[in-house]
């Protein structure tokens, strides 16, 4: 079975390497998860965040930070479903379910 990565991403100038680091992980069969939190929930704004979502395995985002940064539950970024606009506990999954774990 191919390894799983999941990336943790609080930093909102992070996105162009977690796109870069999602790529080369896909290319040698991983798995990816990808939660972002607190700043970085405002990269769900920028144009190339559906095509990550398209890459990646699973993209969700803390509903809660999403918020605090000014933005509607409501408005939910392109590349993602309601059910994505989850909670903390994605991150815990990533932890407790994927081999590899990274923190931008």
């Amino acid at each position: 079975m191919a390894k799983s990565l999941g990336i943790f991403v609080s930093s909102p100038d992070s996105l162009q390497h977690v796109i870069g680091i999602t790529k080369a992980a896909k290319a040698k069969g991983s798995k990816v998860k990808i939660f972002f939190t607190w700043k970085a929930t405002t990269l769900s704004k920028d144009p190339a965040f559906p095509g990550l979502c398209e890459l990646a395995d699973d993209v969700s985002i803390c509903v809660d930070s999403y918020q605090k940064q000014g933005f509607s539950v409501d408005d939910v970024p392109a590349g993602l479903t309601p059910k994505k606009m989850a909670t903390q506990a994605q991150h815990g999954i990533m932890i407790e379910d994927y081999d590899c774990y990274l923190s931008l």
